[in-house]
C-alpha cells in the first residue's frame, strides 16, 4: 500500500523545513499552522504547511515577531497557504516596518563609536549626547540612537 504523500508526519515537516519539531508544536500553539491527528493521535501537517513554514522563518528572518507574522497569516483568505501574489503583498505591508530598522540601525552604526567612544558607555551620563539628562522624559534606553526625532546638540 503506497504511503499517502498529501500529509507529512511531524518528524517529516521538520526535516523538509530544517527545524525542531518542537519549534512546529510551538507554531501550531500560537495559531500559525495547524495539523490534524492520526488515528493514533499523531501529528499530520498538510504538504501546503510546508509553504506556511517558510514564510514564517523568511519573516522571522526580517526581524518580525511571531505576533506580527500571525497577524498577517491571519488576513489571508480562510487560512489559505501563501502565494505570490499574498507574499507581495505581506512584503509590501512589512516593508516600512523594516526600512524603520534600517534606518535605526544604520543610525546606531554611525554613531556606535562616537556613543562609546569616551568611554563612559552610558546615554544617561553622558555630557556629550545627553547633558543633564534630558532624554529621560522621553522612555527608557538609548533616546538618541533608538529615535530619529530625539533632539541632539
Amino acid at each position: 500500500m503506497a504511503k499517502s504523500t498529501a500529509v507529512l508526519t511531524i518528524g517529516e515537516a521538520a526535516r523538509r523545513c530544517g527545524l525542531a519539531t518542537s519549534t512546529l508544536r510551538f507554531y501550531e500553539e500560537r495559531g500559525l499552522i495547524s495539523s490534524v491527528r492520526s488515528a493514533g493521535n499523531q501529528r499530520l501537517y498538510h504538504r501546503t504547511a510546508l509553504r506556511q513554514i517558510s514564510v514564517i522563518r523568511v519573516a522571522q528572518s526580517l526581524g518580525l515577531t511571531l505576533n506580527e507574522i500571525g497577524e498577517a497569516l491571519a488576513e489571508l483568505p480562510e487560512g489559505r497557504t501563501p502565494n505570490k501574489r499574498d507574499w507581495e503583498r505581506l512584503s509590501r505591508k512589512w516593508r516600512a516596518n523594516l526600512d524603520a530598522r534600517i534606518e535605526q540601525l544604520q543610525r546606531m552604526r554611525e554613531n556606535l563609536t562616537a556613543c562609546i567612544g569616551c568611554g563612559c558607555l552610558s546615554l544617561k551620563s553622558c555630557a556629550l549626547h545627553n547633558p543633564d539628562d534630558r532624554f529621560a522624559a522621553s522612555g527608557t534606553g538609548p533616546r538618541i540612537l533608538l529615535d530619529p526625532s530625539a533632539e541632539t546638540e
